[in-house]
């Protein structure tokens, strides 16, 4: 698996660098060809005007996907334009040894979404905020969801993963994720993190 690292800092970028070095899972590519890799993993003290350029442009490599490890989110503004502008998995960088680090690359390669609880919660609570403020609650609709759909992202935004989700709804495991993919196709987003932000911040669920 290629694996392409950046990194706001040197020091930061060594650090991450020496970890994953050391798996022979990963294959680190060169700054040249950092476009072509499968993942890449931006670290980060935190989400600057900067760092969301550098993730937006990531957004519109169709050959890569975009994993971030964070100093801090200063607020839950900051945590939603990082989703917004395409990552799928958060590892905050306090708690990235080398084995969270290769697990998290390994879901990024698998399409898979990775935040921790406490960040999804505070996801959560600013789009929660968001739309209190900017939508009349009674105007709020699925229009755009069916509501095997909207189940299933309510599902995604409290964490459960495609198995438990099967369980939780009596649909097959492949089912799941051919209606998670309809959605995101449907309504050109990145992910599943992607989906829930875009499904929350329009009062979708």
């Amino acid at each position: 698996m290629t694996v392409a690292v950046y990194a706001s800092d040197p020091i930061l970028r060594v650090g991450v660098v020496h970890q994953l070095r050391q798996r022979p899972e990963i294959e680190l590519v060169p700054d040249a060809d950092a476009d072509a890799a499968q993942v890449s993993l931006v670290t980060v003290d935190s989400v600057d005007d900067e760092t969301a350029a550098l993730l937006y442009r990531l957004r519109h490599n169709p050959d890569t996907r975009t994993g971030l490890v964070v100093g801090t989110f200063e607020s839950g503004d900051a945590l939603q334009r990082a989703i917004e502008c395409g990552v799928s998995a958060v590892l905050r960088r306090a708690e990235a040894d080398q084995d969270r680090l290769l697990r998290l690359v390994l879901a990024i390669a698998n399409g898979e979404g990775v935040l921790p609880g406490d960040l999804l919660a505070k996801l959560l609570d600013h789009m929660g905020s968001l739309q209190r403020s900017a939508l009349d609650p009674r105007s709020v609709s699925l229009s755009t969801l069916t509501s095997r759909e909207a189940d299933m992202l309510r599902l995604v935004s409290e964490g459960l993963d495609t198995a438990e989700i099967a369980r939780k709804t009596s649909y097959s495991e492949r089912t799941v994720k051919n209606v998670l993919h309809e959605v995101i196709t449907r309504l050109q987003l990145r992910n599943r993190t992607h989906a829930v932000g875009y499904a929350l911040r329009n009062g979708l669920i």
